[in-house]
């Protein structure tokens, strides 16, 4: 025994060595490919720079071209204006010039403005001083300081891990809000990479058995809000990773935060054959029923066969495990999930063409022929939308009508243990009526459809509007049997 507990231990060892080579392996083929990866994103940059660099030459030479063409065309314009006028001066100068030789005082009466001419001249109007300078020093260029920039160029520092806040964390409204911090500032931090994932293992994340992680990408805040989310597992994983221009950090250590929340189904094999379940969704069905047994007290007597629908070697009738279906007039199905402590919420849709539907809860007594708010064991709110839309309350075959509008979502509130059932419209958040009592067994959803379809929706946790409307509640009490209708 002894040695085959060293062969079985140097077996599961060897396995373990042939594991890590062959990581080994992979390893230095992943360093190989990375490296090859990281040389051709460097000779991007490299490229992109030159790039730009050659730009930058060729913009500024234009530059200095169009100068040189200014300062010529200046000059050139300024050489043809001293051509001309100097022109101009040589044909007065000559005229000047006869002009002294003449002896006849008659001629020289007619060149007596020869003086006004000489001085109006254009030649003495110019300016002997170049319009612009030869100099072009001021399109030099002094690169020292970009070339000492361009030599402390390094590789960008891969971002550390941040580190997340988890009291300012919160988890509310089917929301979390995570809040983190990076251990010392980093300008270079370009954005945020958030995971979350659910799990049912308070603690580390595990490696086996866990479902994969959710991304949120480019977030540039320290702090993201998941919201719409569905609490249907105990926790959530949590982890944060900081990112620059060109590398991701590694990821903050994981945390774990509670989101428990009631998560329940429609409970198939309890509901009337009239209806048609799926998962969260019932439907009524006309054609379901047209094997099952007659109403109480008028079962057919003569008939020994039983009906197709109603055979043990049914699905959905076997699946009952020797428990009753609903029957009769009693078109019920329960949540397949009791409530036994706490505080929970839930939330009922109803299609527009209901004709009529209950919502409540139950204890696991609820006879397969009685219907919910007809005993003193289930309690619900009903709507009926046959002729006209009546609103009440219902417990121990005693009604209450609801003077308030029927919302198009329902919301369910039950505390177990402070003995309150309160129905809500589920989105102002508005209260429709409270039950006041004692829960002395487990509790299941119940649901009544005749006529059109309900959607539940689990997985929720108790609004915080709803929280709110609680604590400004306790204190007020109501009987159960009186059907008080809490304001």
């Amino acid at each position: 025994e002894t040695l085959q507990r060293i062969v079985s231990t140097l077996v599961n060892k060897n396995d373990e060595i042939h594991n890590f080579i062959d990581m080994l392996n992979h390893t230095i083929s992943n360093v190989q490919i990375n490296s090859s990866n990281a040389i051709s994103e460097l000779d991007e940059e490299f490229d992109g720079l030159y790039s730009v660099l050659h730009e930058m030459k060729g913009s500024m030479a234009n530059t200095i071209q169009q100068e040189e063409a200014r300062k010529i065309q200046a000059l050139q314009d300024q050489l043809s204006q001293c051509s001309h006028a100097l022109e101009s001066s040589e044909e007065l100068l000559e005229l000047a010039v006869q002009s002294l030789d003449i002896k006849n005082p008659v001629e020289l009466l007619e060149v007596e403005n020869i003086d006004w001419i000489v001085t109006v001249a254009s030649a003495f109007r110019l300016s002997l001083k170049p319009k612009v300078s030869d100099s072009m020093t001021h399109m030099m260029v002094d690169f020292a300081l970009e070339k000492r920039m361009l030599q402390a160029v390094k590789f960008l520092p891969v971002p550390k891990a941040p580190e997340i806040d988890v009291a300012a964390c919160l988890v509310a409204d089917n929301c979390i809000t995570v809040s983190w911090r990076m251990p010392e500032e980093d300008s270079r931090i370009d954005h945020f990479v958030l995971e979350y994932r659910k799990t049912n293992f308070d603690g580390l994340p595990r490696l086996k058995g866990e479902q994969r992680w959710e991304l949120v990408d480019y977030i540039k805040a320290t702090q993201y809000t998941l919201s719409g989310l569905k609490f249907d597992t105990k926790y959530m994983n949590i982890r944060v990773q900081a990112c620059n221009k060109a590398v991701a950090g590694e990821y903050s250590d994981p945390v774990t935060l509670e989101t428990k929340a009631l998560v329940f189904g429609l409970d198939s094999t309890s509901s009337h054959l009239n209806l048609k379940v799926e998962d969260t969704y019932v439907e009524w069905d006309p054609t379901g029923g047209k094997g099952q047994e007659k109403i109480k007290g008028k079962e057919n007597k003569n008939s020994n066969t039983a009906s197709p629908k109603r055979s043990t070697n049914s699905p959905r009738a076997s699946a009952r495990g020797g428990r009753d279906r609903f029957a009769g007039e009693s078109y019920t199905v329960l949540g397949d999930t009791a409530v036994e402590s706490g505080q929970h919420y839930w939330e009922v849709r109803a299609q527009k063409d209901c004709k009529s539907y209950s919502v409540g809860v139950t204890y696991r007594n609820l006879g397969k022929f009685d219907q919910l708010g007809k005993t003193n064991s289930s309690w619900c709110i009903h709507i009926n939308n046959w002729l006209q839309t009546t609103f009440s309350a219902k417990h121990n075959n005693k009604t209450k009508t609801l003077d308030v509008p029927v919302p198009d979502r329902i919301g369910v509130y039950c505390d177990f243990d402070g003995g309150q059932l309160s129905f809500y419209n589920a989105n102002s958040k508005a209260l429709l009526h409270t039950f006041r009592t004692k829960f002395t067994q487990p509790l299941l959803p119940g649901f009544m459809i005749w006529c059109g379809g309900l959607t539940v929706s689990t997985g929720l946790q108790v609004p915080s509007a709803v929280k709110t409307l609680q604590k400004s509640e306790n204190g007020l009490g109501g009987s159960t049997s009186s059907l008080n209708n809490v304001a």
